[in-house]
């Protein structure tokens, strides 16, 4: 199915905790996508601790396709048992969907009961319980359609307001009317609901955060591609094959660079026209062309992009408050959900590294760089030179 799985979590530490006591991990290859929140007993350094070890276990393992069977009896059996309280000193929600087919597994051991939306509606699921290790694993299972939601959270949201107006904490079945109100707002993204719901967990606990809070949700809607074309390709005569087949993508278009700029504007029979506006001391102004949706220098724009990619961690909502080139691509690429790279390697002696061989060049490395770190936050990439 052309869907594409859109996951966001946040998290609240514990007031006067410098770590988070949960711990969210997810994974995306050609087969599965997996979702792991763990909740380490306790708060601060300890309760990460665990929590990581927990998630760590499970994503490795799962990837390395054992069995969730195996995986989930490992972990209760490495998982120590607090003597005090006879409870493991980490509990742990695993969501996991097939690629091909959007059917979905949930496995839920001894964490809130995960939160399914479908088309804004919540559908409580039919769950059964397992026995592991002398320990009870509740398992839930379904289809993910265009417009589906779901969500894992850790107890410190199912308690905000302990104590407060809401005798018993804010409560699942509160939690779930919530996210339903939140649909009625037309919100179609997991970024949305999941910092939604955080506010309202910090407002409940008046900013004084009883317990670490995490929610990770996933919704599933349309895919949003992006195609970033840069430099011109070695063989001049294959100008024309590539341009096409960057003006028939079905997604986004970008141009980095005014050689590979020109290249596409003469195809069309256009020029491309600047926006002054957007200079700044250490950048060139983007342009305008028709039919492509950004356009811009190449080598400097890129390697400011990786410098403020770095500086905000890859979150959209840290980038800096100018619309300069650079900026505006990181926007692009942030917002994107899958990105082809067409990389031409034609080398521009201008910006050629002398100490480099030759058919190694600084647009390559920075593109290289740019696809590692976006790889690393599960985006999906194709890098392809011609």
């Amino acid at each position: 199915m052309d869907n594409f799985l859109d996951i966001y979590n946040l998290s609240l530490n514990k007031k006067e905790e410098e770590l988070c006591g949960d711990k969210v991990k997810f994974c995306k290859n050609e087969k599965k996508t997996t979702i792991v929140l763990s909740d380490g007993l306790g708060s601060g350094v300890k309760a990460n601790i665990l929590a990581t070890l927990t998630t760590e276990i499970i994503i490795t393992m799962l990837n390395a396709d054992v069995s969730i069977e195996e995986v989930i009896k490992t972990v209760i059996g490495t998982l120590p048992i607090c003597q005090v309280r006879k409870i493991a000193y980490a509990t742990f929600t695993i969501i996991q969907i097939e690629r091909e087919t959007n059917k979905f597994k949930s496995i839920n051991f001894d964490n809130p009961p995960v939160l399914y939306f479908k088309q804004g509606k919540l559908v409580k699921l039919e769950t059964k319980t397992e026995q592991i290790l002398d320990k009870k694993v509740t398992v839930a299972e379904g289809y993910l359609e265009n417009g589906d939601f779901l969500g894992a959270i850790s107890d410190g949201i199912l308690y905000a307001g302990l104590g407060e107006t809401l005798n018993f904490g804010w409560g699942w079945e509160s939690i779930s009317k919530y996210i339903e109100e939140l649909f009625v707002r037309q919100v179609h993204n997991s970024r949305n609901i999941v910092n939604s719901v955080i506010k309202e967990t910090h407002s409940l606990y008046r900013g004084q955060i009883g317990d670490d809070a995490t929610f990770v949700g996933l919704y599933v809607r349309k895919t949003n591609p992006l195609m970033i074309f840069t430099g011109p390709p070695i063989d001049k005569n294959k100008d024309r094959e590539y341009v096409e087949r960057l003006l028939n993508f079905e997604g986004k278009k970008i141009i980095c660079g005014g050689t590979t700029g020109n290249i596409v504007a003469n195809y069309l029979g256009e020029t491309i026209d600047m926006e002054i506006e957007t200079m700044r001391k250490d950048l060139p102004p983007i342009g305008k062309l028709k039919g492509i949706d950004l356009v811009t220098e190449g080598i400097l724009t890129m390697s400011k992009a990786i410098e403020i990619l770095k500086q905000c961690h890859c979150d959209i909502s840290r980038l800096p408050d100018d619309n300069n080139g650079s900026v505006m691509l990181v926007r692009e690429i942030l917002s994107a959900d899958s990105l082809l790279f067409l990389v031409g390697q034609k080398i521009n002696d201008f910006y050629q590294n002398p100490l480099l061989p030759k058919n190694i060049s600084i647009r390559r490395n920075l593109i290289e760089e740019l696809v590692k770190i976006l790889r690393e936050k599960q985006k999906e990439v194709i890098l392809e030179y011609c």
